[in-house]
């Protein structure tokens, strides 16, 4: 495949399009692999299975009197979610995604401002949700995916899906024959919590499809593909690249049953993609290497690493034979990792590939429905964001000497505007382009580099901009940091200084001091040694002057992002 070469994707126009043209392609093959309440083991349900479940429970949202309302929908990742997400955009109303690890007076304010009148929730979030029957909200219907029977104001889910198979059987046609206007609101998805005020991004039906005709374009991708969905799916990252993506393709959706279950269900399902956040991914490629090690010494890896790479350089493949155990860890089928919603470290993906297993990144946000760059499979660079999608122009705005600006972009996949909030819309879209706030580069390969977010930007005593971001990616390679964050504190001169809050992995400090692998000194001053060899890797004007330790994992986003300004508050 040369650089240039898009992979063919069929034309969709909505995703009720995607729906009936992948059930078509891929019928009676399984769409998901779920775990019905008691079972040990993944049960398939087929593309067929799952078009007739929708089209039931749509048909019963529009006779329960929904037709063109905003439906909330809120739970872990599972089959009654998915159900209830196209059931909802493709022909009844719109669908409101809400966070399950909100806390409930957050919930029920997002409820409040997005005009939700029905909300389809997870027993286990009941004492968050059922609260507000007691409530004036404009909620009233609450659908519990869970309860067996209807009890009062609590509909069971599983009974309006009977509800709706029986009303299709009658002759009921009015969700199935509803027609989608690719250019309305259909999503109503709020950022994640790393500003003080979550914005209301409104998308339609045609920002997702033309995503995901992007991405796909991008990344080879098939019917013969195992997902195991991981990150939550109220975000859009999961949402469009780890469920519709995979309807979209033919693929097979297993649900992972909790993070500390990944290994066990990456075997059980044959899992051949995983999407997931760098967080996950490191910590995964370490613990792999320290059993690997621990099993065979250091010696023997590096060596095996190296002649694999050598032989790979004349055309011969040994990764799957060579670090057999390892490809069997993790259920034997893994071939491809997406990173995303953040910065991944380039030497974790460097390293899953010379294991035999591609790692690759992107770049995206909420409001481009997400995907505004991605490496390929066979074009990429490891410390880039990627390449911009097919069907999008990114531009560097007034790009400095060194040529970093903002990251401006447009296309058919950036979203309508802010719901209710025309004059946060006028700061970022401007004349047709969303300013996305980050800043960044385009290198003579035209890859997308992330210098860092344009609000975080530290300007030094002598006008230089430091983007901590940067300096966080050099501190956390550190064996002995856990993560790091850095910020500007001003002086009286006029100067400022450059700071870092620092969390040290203990463990691994330990562990090192106990094989004489470092010496036997406080915790403090073996972190003040990392950060001095780091500093010299860094202009003067970059240097960490000051740090501080703390035991305690920074406050985090469930895509696992820091809530910056939330710690540098304390």
């Amino acid at each position: 495949m040369k650089n240039g070469e898009l992979y063919e994707v069929r034309p969709i126009k909505d995703l009720k399009d995607m729906l009936y043209s992948s059930v078509e392609i891929y019928g009676d093959k399984a769409a998901f692999l779920s775990k019905p309440k008691g079972s040990s083991e993944y049960v398939p349900i087929s593309y067929n299975q799952y078009k007739s479940d929708v089209n039931a429970m749509g048909t019963a949202f529009i006779d329960l009197g929904l037709k063109n309302q905003r439906i909330a929908l809120i739970g872990e990742n599972r089959y009654e979610w998915s159900i209830s997400y196209l059931s909802t955009v493709n022909g009844t109303g719109v669908v409101v995604p809400l966070d399950k690890e909100l806390p409930a007076n957050e919930i029920e304010l997002l409820l409040e401002r997005s005009g939700a009148i029905a909300i389809i929730y997870s027993e286990s979030i009941k004492d968050k949700i059922e609260p507000l029957a007691q409530k004036a909200t404009s909620l009233q219907y609450f659908i519990s995916m869970d309860k067996e029977e209807d009890e009062g104001k609590f509909l069971s889910f599983h009974r309006l899906l009977q509800k709706g198979h029986e009303l299709l059987k009658e002759g009921n046609r009015e969700f199935v024959d509803a027609q989608i206007d690719v250019e309305a609101m259909n999503m109503l998805l709020f950022t994640s919590g790393t500003t003080d005020t979550a914005k209301a991004v409104m998308l339609s039906h045609k920002n997702i499809a033309e995503n995901l005709m992007g991405m796909c374009s991008m990344l080879y991708i098939d019917e013969k593909d195992i997902f195991l969905s991981i990150l939550p799916i109220h975000h859009t990252y999961e949402c469009t690249c780890g469920f519709l993506c995979q309807l979209y393709r033919g693929c097979t959706i297993a649900y992972c049953e909790g993070l500390r279950h990944i290994v066990k269900n990456l075997k059980e399902s044959k899992t051949t993609i995983m999407l997931g956040v760098p967080l996950v991914f490191e910590s995964m490629y370490r613990q792999i290497m320290h059993q690997a090690v621990k099993a065979k010494g250091e010696k023997k890896i590096r060596f095996a690493i190296k002649l694999s790479n050598s032989l790979r350089k004349i055309g011969i493949d040994i990764r799957a034979k060579l670090f057999k155990q390892i490809h069997e860890g993790l259920g034997g089928h893994m071939r491809l990792f997406i990173s995303g919603a953040a910065a991944i470290d380039p030497q974790i993906a460097k390293g899953f590939r010379e294991l035999g297993i591609s790692l690759v990144q992107g770049y995206g946000l909420t409001e481009c429905s997400p995907i505004v760059a991605l490496n390929r499979d066979k074009f990429y660079k490891d410390e880039a964001a990627g390449l911009p999608m097919p069907n999008l122009q990114l531009e560097i705005d007034n790009p400095d000497e060194d040529g970093i600006g903002e990251i401006k972009c447009t296309g058919p996949s950036v979203m309508l505007g802010y719901y209710e909030n025309p004059e946060a819309t006028a700061e970022v879209i401007k004349d047709g382009w969303f300013y996305t706030g980050d800043s960044g580069f385009i290198d003579e390969d035209g890859f997308v580099h992330i210098t860092g977010r344009k609000k975080n930007v530290i300007i030094t005593g002598n006008g230089k901009n430091v983007f901590p971001e940067e300096i966080e990616t050099l501190l956390n390679r550190s064996l002995y940091i856990k993560e790091s964050l850095v910020y500007g504190k001003g002086q009286s001169d006029g100067d400022t200084v450059i700071c870092a809050k620092i969390v040290p992995d203990i463990d691994k400090i330990k562990e090192d001091k106990e094989q004489n692998q470092i010496k036997d000194e406080p915790v403090e001053k073996i972190i003040e040694n990392e950060v001095k060899n780091i500093n010299r890797a860094m202009t003067n004007y970059k240097h960490v002057k000051e740090i501080t330790l703390q035991e305690e994992e920074f406050i985090k986003t469930t895509t696992k992002k820091i809530k910056r300004h939330e710690e540098l508050k304390q």
